[in-house]
């Protein structure tokens, strides 16, 4: 663990530093593109800000109303077989779905029981490692007019579960 929390104390510093190198061999004003980009991002941000206060309450309130623990009492065999915190369980079910609401549902987590706790560093492994399956697929197939996806769903899927799997496994290995 000694040699990923030496290497993760350089990791941010020395991405800045071979952006800057690039940014400076291919002459791009850097300060100025990341300006451009923040402007983007504030934008971005006010956009979706009404739908995660929305997503935000939807979570709170299926928490309130107790689903959530029938949810994780239901699905604690299957997180007991694999070492998953049962807290996390839902996520699992809820990002091939929407990446709003995971996002939620990650931010209640971290909310809850902390960044650090297992929990917290599972859920954001986890929410790295998988993607919104269906969302994908609608934006790529229906850009190009693609009706029949095949196999693409059912490949999606299973990438998906090996994903929530090694991100738990993962977890177990760096954070014991």
């Amino acid at each position: 663990m000694g040699l990923i929390r030496h290497l993760s104390d350089y990791a941010v510093p020395a991405i800045f530093v071979v952006i800057l190198g690039v940014a400076v061999l291919k002459k791009v004003k850097a300060y100025d593109v990341f300006v451009e980009g923040a402007k983007d991002g504030i934008d971005t941000i006010i956009k979706i800000i009404p739908s995660l206060v929305g997503l935000l309450v939807a979570v709170g309130v299926f928490k309130a109303s107790g689903a959530m623990d029938s949810l994780i009492l239901l699905l604690r065999p299957v997180t007991d077989l694999l070492g998953m915190p049962p807290q996390v369980a839902p996520l699992a079910l809820l990002r091939p779905i929407s990446g709003s609401a995971s996002f939620a549902f990650v931010t209640e987590i971290i909310k809850s029981f902390g960044p650090d706790s297992y929990a917290g560093r599972v859920a954001a492994t986890m929410m790295g490692s998988t993607e919104t399956i269906f969302y994908t697929l609608a934006v790529y197939y229906g850009s190009v007019g693609i009706k029949n996806i095949r196999y693409t769903l059912i490949a999606a899927i299973m990438a998906d579960i090996i994903s929530v799997i090694a991100s738990v496994w993962a977890c177990q290995f760096v954070f014991g």
